[in-house]
Formats: C-alpha cells, sequence, structure tokens
C-alpha cells in the first residue's frame, strides 16, 4: 500500500475514533471523554437518532426526527428500520414483510425505488452515519474518520459486511465491527469487577432491540471477554411488537389492516409505537388514529405482546444448554435495547434467569458507550489491560484448482490473527511441481477474484496422480499480513511467500466485489459446479484410457465396447452447460469400468503376493 501524507493543522485537534451503535429504532455515537464514556447530542436533539431516512423529490435526504415525521405521508419514500435488510436478498419472504416500500423485485440485494431512483440499505444506513459522523465533528471540534460500530451478535457475514460498507461510504473506517453483547458488557466495567463479584465470570446479555434479539452468554477469563455461546433471531424485536399492536388498533376502528393504505399502516405503526413507549410507565393511555380516540391498557398491550416475547426463550435455553451452565452458574444478566424497557419483558427475562438482570446503565445506550470504551481503546487511550477484540478478514482467501475455480480456506469477516490449511493432491501422472495462486474475493471463479500471489513448490518425485500429498497453510497475522505455505507432506518440501491481502483493495473495490458475489451468486454456483464436472470426466478419462493401454487383455470384447461407448458419450457431453448430465455421464463410465477396475486391482494383489508364503503375507 503506497504511503500516505497527511497534514495536520496545528490549531485543530487531532481526529479520534468514536463508537457508533447503528440501531433500527435509534443509532447514536459516543466518546471518552476524561476516562468516562459519553453520548453525543446536538443543541436541542435527544442523543438518540431515529434510524429513519426520507428521500424527497428535490432529491434533498432528511434523517432522523424530520424524516419520521414525514414517514405517515410519504411511506414508500421513508425507509425505517433500514437494519432489517442488511444483508437480505431482495426476494427474501421476510424482505417483503418488513414494510410498505416499493421493491425492486429479484436480485440478490434489496433495491428499494424512492423518488425514481433505486437505493440499497448500505446506502440508507451510510446516510444515518453520516448524520451521526457530523454529530461527533460538531461536538468535538475535529474531523472524525474512525469508528467501532456495533452489530448484533447474531448477524451474518453478508450483514457485517455491509455494515461495515455502510461505513465506508459515510466517510468512516470502521476500526472494529463490535458485538453488541461485548460492548454492554464493556459499558458495564464487567472487566473490572472485583472477583469475588464474578466467582465464575459468567454473564448473559439479553439484546432486545427495534428488530433483532440477540442472547450471548460470556465468560470473562483473564480480562479477555470470550463468547460461549449466542443465539437469537434477527427477524424478531419491538418492530414486530409494534405491528401486533397496530393489528389490535385496526380492530378497534374496524379497518382490515390487509387492505389499509400505505400511510394509514405507516401511522397505525407510529401511534402503536408511541403507546407503547408510554404504557411502559404508564397503566393506560388513549391512542388516536383516524380521527378517533382509542383507549389501551397495559393489560391488554401485554396479552398481544406476550407470544413475541415468548420467541426470545428458546434461543435463551439453547444458549445456556450451548454454553454448558445453568442460569444460576450465572454472575449477572445485562439487558439491552429500548423494547427491554417494557415490564412484560423484563418480568420474562427474570423468569428466564432466574435473578434481577442489571439495568443501571439505559438499555439505548450502552452499546454505545461500549464501543466507545473500545474505541478509545484502539486510539490507544485506554488501559493496556482492557479488553483485546480482533479484527476480521474482509474478504476470503483461498487457491486456484483445476478448472479455474476457487477453493476458499479462509473465510470472509474470520478474526484475525487467524491461520487454516487445507491438503491437496496432484491431478496428472508423475507430476514434479505444484503452482499456487492465491486469490481473494467472493466469487467461485479465479477469473472474478482478485489474485494476490504465484508461486511454484519444485522438486517433487515423480508419483502417480493422487498420491502426492501438498499442504497449503495460509496465516493471517494481527496487522493483516498473509503468510503462505505450500508443503510436500511425503518429502517435507517446503516454500513460503508473504502478500498484503487487505489493503491494496480500494474501498470501492471492496463493496463493488461484495456486490457482484450477491447479484452473480446462483450463476456462479453453477459455473462453479459445470468446470468441476469436466475436471473429474477428464480425470476419469485419462484414467481408464491409462488402464486399458496398460491391462488391454483383461477386457473382453462386451466389457470393452461398453467403456468405449461410455467415453464416447462422456466426451461428447464435455461441451454441455448442464453440469448435471455431465455428471450423469460420468457415473455411468465409472459404472462400466467397475469390473475391468476389478479385475485390474484383483492382477496388482496377485503380483504383489507372487513368491510369497503365507508366513510372509501375514
Amino acid at each position: 500500500m503506497p504511503a500516505i501524507l497527511t497534514i495536520h493543522d496545528p490549531l485543530r485537534p487531532t481526529a479520534r475514533p468514536v463508537g457508533i451503535d447503528l440501531g433500527t429504532t435509534n443509532s447514536l455515537v459516543a466518546w471518552v471523554d476524561h476516562c468516562a464514556p459519553k453520548t453525543i447530542a446536538v443543541e436541542g436533539a435527544s442523543a438518540l437518532l431515529p434510524s429513519v431516512v426520507h428521500y424527497a423529490a428535490d432529491c434533498s435526504i432528511i434523517v432522523g426526527d424530520r424524516a419520521k415525521a414525514l414517514a405517515p405521508d410519504h411511506p414508500r419514500d421513508t425507509i425505517v428500520s433500514v437494519k432489517r435488510f442488511m444483508g437480505r436478498g431482495g426476494d427474501d419472504e421476510e424482505t417483503r414483510r418488513l414494510g410498505p416500500y416499493d421493491l425492486v423485485p429479484g436480485g440478490s440485494v434489496v433495491r428499494f425505488r424512492v423518488t425514481g431512483r433505486e437505493i440499497t440499505p448500505v446506502e440508507v444506513s451510510a446516510e444515518i452515519l453520516r448524520v451521526l459522523k457530523a454529530r461527533a465533528e460538531q461536538t468535538l471540534g475535529t474531523t472524525v474518520t474512525q469508528a467501532v460500530v456495533t452489530v448484533p451478535a447474531y448477524f451474518d457475514d453478508a450483514q457485517r459486511q455491509a455494515t461495515k460498507d455502510a461505513g465506508r461510504l459515510a466517510g468512516l473506517e470502521v476500526l472494529r465491527l463490535l458485538n453488541e453483547p461485548t460492548a454492554a458488557a464493556l459499558a458495564y466495567g464487567l472487566d473490572r469487577a472485583a472477583p469475588d463479584r464474578r466467582p465464575n465470570g459468567l454473564y448473559a446479555v439479553f439484546d432486545l432491540g427495534g428488530g433483532t434479539f440477540d442472547v450471548t452468554i460470556l465468560v470473562l477469563d483473564d480480562g479477555v471477554f470470550q463468547v460461549k455461546s449466542t443465539g437469537g433471531d434477527t427477524a424478531l424485536g419491538g418492530d414486530d411488537m409494534d405491528r401486533a399492536i397496530a393489528r389490535l388498533l385496526f380492530e378497534r376502528i374496524g379497518v382490515d389492516p390487509t387492505g389499509a393504505s400505505p400511510s394509514l399502516t405507516r401511522r397505525a405503526l407510529d401511534a402503536a409505537r408511541e403507546a407503547k413507549h408510554e404504557l411502559t410507565e404508564a397503566g393506560s393511555t388513549i391512542v388516536r388514529l383516524e380521527g378517533r380516540e382509542i383507549p389501551l391498557e397495559r393489560g391488554e398491550v401485554d396479552a398481544t405482546v406476550a407470544p413475541i416475547v415468548a420467541r426470545t426463550t428458546a434461543p435463551v435455553r439453547r444458549a445456556l444448554a450451548d454454553a454448558g451452565v445453568g442460569p444460576a452458574e450465572l454472575d449477572g444478566v445485562i439487558l439491552v435495547g429500548g423494547a427491554t424497557r417494557m415490564p412484560i419483558v423484563r418480568r420474562h427475562c427474570e423468569e428466564l434467569f432466574g435473578q434481577k438482570p442489571l439495568a443501571d446503565i439505559d438499555p439505548d445506550q450502552v452499546v454505545a458507550l461500549g464501543a466507545a470504551i473500545q474505541a478509545d481503546l484502539l486510539a490507544g487511550e485506554g488501559r493496556p489491560d482492557d479488553v483485546l477484540l480482533l479484527d476480521v478478514n474482509p474478504l476470503s482467501l483461498g487457491i486456484e484448482t483445476m478448472g479455474g475455480v476457487v477453493e476458499r480456506i479462509i473465510g470472509r469477516n474470520s478474526s484475525i490473527p487467524t491461520a487454516a490449511a487445507q491438503v491437496f493432491t496432484t491431478y496428472a501422472e508423475n507430476q514434479t511441481g505444484f503452482k499456487i495462486h492465491v486469490v481473494q474475493g467472493e466469487r467461485e471463479l479465479v477469473d472474478d477474484c482478485r489474485s494476490l500471489a504465484r508461486f511454484e513448490l519444485r522438486g517433487i518425485p515423480p508419483m502417480p496422480a493422487g498420491l502426492a500429498r501438498l499442504e497449503v497453510e495460509l496465516v493471517i497475522d494481527a496487522d493483516g499480513l498473509l503468510r503462505v505455505t505450500a508443503k510436500e507432506l511425503t518429502t517435507g518440501i517446503e516454500q513460503q511467500v508473504e502478500v498484503k491481502p487487505s489493503y491494496g483493495l480500494t474501498d470501492e473495490e471492496v463493496e463493488r466485489m461484495l456486490l457482484e458475489s450477491f447479484e452473480h451468486g446462483s450463476a456462479d454456483v453453477g459455473e462453479r459446479l459445470l468446470r468441476e464436472v469436466r475436471v473429474e470426466a477428464d480425470r476419469i478419462l485419462a484414467a481408464i484410457r491409462l488402464a486399458i493401454g496398460r491391462d488391454a487383455d483383461l477386457l473382453d470384447d462386451a466389457g470393452k465396447a461398453a467403456i468405449d461407448a461410455a467415453m464416447e458419450a462422456l466426451e461428447a457431453a464435455k461441451t454441455s452447460r448442464d453440469h448435471r448430465a455431465v455428471q450423469e455421464l460420468v457415473e455411468a463410465l465409472d459404472a462400466a469400468s467397475r469390473e475391468f477396475a476389478g479385475k485390474i486391482m484383483n492382477r496388482s494383489i496377485a503380483r504383489a503376493l507372487e513368491g510369497k508364503s503365507v508366513d510372509e503375507v501375514g
């Protein structure tokens, strides 16, 4: 990577990283001020920024409270709870259920059609991050370019990468994607608690936010938090409660929710959310919808959302079982997410774990505060014995195999440092060298990935095809440096090269590679299967030709005719684009030559035993 010259203004403070909670309902940014984490709010506004983005007809973009106010009248052009769309496919059933949006059909990436243009969840999230970045810059009086961004522990690779790409589009270097449960544990200072307060070092984090539910069992060992188990549901949260309450409101005013207009649906959802918030403290409230005043009691709302709250039970029990611990062994339970304010949720949590959960820190702010602590540590400001959390490998790493396909060895978003190895063998007879081609990317074919390194391992003794054993090991250190080792296991011949896999890609290249892997995923898999079966066809054809030339006398006329016919059919089919058809003919040739292969095996055994006594064989 070329050196970058940065010119600092001596009158302007040095930029520092911040912590960001990119939430489903609300988002916020925090920083560490004199060893104390604090959330950042602009004057006259809450620290919580509604995660709502409105795309106006004049091409302007509005984020936050103003966008939220526009949502009822512009439901298709105002994206709410975008976090639930991150990493999803355009035709997922859950995607279609999530809101009154005009979604572009097809494709592996969700695309919203707003005011005559198409946008992705990554772009929507980037708008939220830009506002949070601006808030931090206004408060700190400096340019903010780095951040630790939190994600649910249950987010998969696609969702995590989409979050990181959103940060890049917003002009932020994402130093780390920090799991929300670990961020909460950092905010509570559990790593610094006295040993008598944490005899087992075991904690549960119960995180019920607007769109996702996570339960994580953490163990603190020598100042390092390790995840023992995690579970949850990426489609369970406060939004589901809002929809259930909105259906109750529709029932009260005699409207079929399936036939309601997008505008009325949005107003009902907003009214439901406000009622849910009010009933957290009050026993009753009045909801105003369509000119009607609808009284609601906490008890009836609790009964409405009880089935949703109950869905947290199975993941909790599964996480405890996976960790091999019982509720009584936990030193504490932490509540995270705005939905955990609801009395019914807290009661349910207490019943599940058999203890009163920790709720001293605002559950809406605890994750951002923990992210700020981690950002401070990465900036070199934290204590040297603070919890160390590891970075991730942004794109998969692998090597080229026969047919030009990629065999992945280290997956995308693997924590680093990391190492992985895989054993390969020879394709050709008497092969004396291996050509190693290391690539980076998410596509199935080498041509669609980025080449990182090429080298050759020479000096391998000639062996029959399939007997040599080549172990290729990829090792990524904490600085992102990749070391590739190729070793022939039967001879011990070895060679190493070092490459830099992470820093040679621009932000645009990483995003393009990710999006292309989504868009071409199914086609890539089909092409990979086709190339692999063609390689297998060539292998079996070469092996049978060699066997016939060596042991033709073992074949009778009928056997040879059957094998010749099967070989001709397979040769003709190799140009086909139907990998299933080629595979069937490979299997047919294998079946036709099975008796011949058995005779060759018998001859080999007989030659090996020739001239030996029974005692020598034994």
